[in-house]
């Protein structure tokens, strides 16, 4: 090697050692500074009210503050671009929902790379998706309903909160893997779409908990299931879909915590810590519940591997249903 390449290699080699050293210095002195937690809903839904209930323990846990900052719109894509676009210095987040890796396939053209923009800290809560009827649908089980449905081709239709919600893709996998004749409705948001199929307009819905379990509860819907692993804490009685017989219909809603892509490692793991000390206690698992969420708490890296199965498993139904964003 010549004596300029030896001095050009010492350079990289300092300047590599000095970068490492002020990574280390950003996350030993972090925060010192507010830090923003981008949410892509308005406020007032669970996401946002997720996001402030986090927010408000993290300042009181790390002694800086840190706020929600709402940012609306295209199905919480401007909020992800912002956060993509932010400085990897830890003080930027992003509060996602799963729309986060359904909007990549759904939309046409992704303003941001879900891999390649993002370090994933945490799949914080979940929130299942609840089968349910109205009343007068002659359905008490999922079993009883597919026999209505195949019965009876192009009668029944289900309700969602929208075009590509959760709900919705929940409700396409439902009808593609059985192959029934069943009408999407959208509607914009799940209480419209619960108060559909209450006021009997649709006969069946699939929704988030939030809207649906007052109902649920009242008598004015009722529940045949849950798309979740396990049932659900505020709905006990309620068999997962394995459980009534159709183990390939699954998915939850998620509300996530990423940083944009470069941010210290140390960083993502002080969040990730702090985040599940947070939504540990029994308390904050009761009023998680109310919101319709149950904590999840998943490691940066099962969080990851999390993102790209289903990006893979939602990117089939969105492809094979042919589902265009809005």
């Amino acid at each position: 090697m010549t004596c300029i390449g030896t001095r050009l290699l010492r350079l990289a080699s300092v300047a590599l050692a000095l970068c490492a050293l002020g990574q280390l210095a950003l996350a030993e002195n972090y925060p010192n500074r507010p830090v923003r937690l981008i949410v892509g809903y308005a406020p007032g839904g669970p996401t946002d009210v997720f996001a402030r209930l986090v927010a408000q323990q993290l300042t009181e846990r790390l002694h800086n503050q840190f706020y929600v900052d709402n940012v609306p719109g295209a199905s919480g894509n401007i909020a992800t671009v912002q956060a993509a676009k932010a400085a990897p210095d830890g003080y930027t987040a992003l509060i996602a929902f799963s729309s986060f890796v359904v909007n990549p396939t759904l939309y046409e053209r992704s303003a941001y790379d879900p891999y390649k923009d993002f370090e994933p800290v945490t799949m914080a809560v979940s929130s299942t998706t609840v089968v349910s009827v109205n009343p007068a649908v002659p359905a008490t089980s999922v079993a009883q309903l597919v026999e209505l449905i195949r019965a009876s081709p192009g009668k029944y239709s289900y309700a969602s909160g929208g075009v590509g919600a959760q709900t919705h893709l929940a409700g396409e996998q439902f009808r593609m893997s059985l192959g029934l004749d069943l009408v999407h409705v959208p509607f914009t948001g799940g209480n419209p779409a619960v108060a559909a199929v209450v006021a009997g307009h649709v006969p069946i819905s699939f929704n988030t908990l939030t809207p649906a379990v007052p109902q649920i509860k009242d008598g004015k819907l009722r529940a045949l299931a849950v798309t979740s692993k396990a049932r659900s804490v505020v709905l006990p009685d309620v068999p997962t879909m394995a459980e009534a017989g159709y183990p390939g219909i699954s998915g939850d809603s998620w509300v996530g915590v990423l940083v944009p892509a470069g941010t210290p490692k140390d960083i993502v793991a002080l969040l990730y810590r702090e985040i599940a000390a947070i939504l540990a206690p029994a308390e904050m698992k009761t009023r998680l519940a109310t919101l319709g969420f149950e904590p999840v708490v998943s490691t940066p890296e099962a969080f990851t591997i999390q993102i790209r199965d289903e990006i893979e498993t939602w990117g089939n139904v969105i492809r094979a249903a042919n589902i265009k964003g809005q």
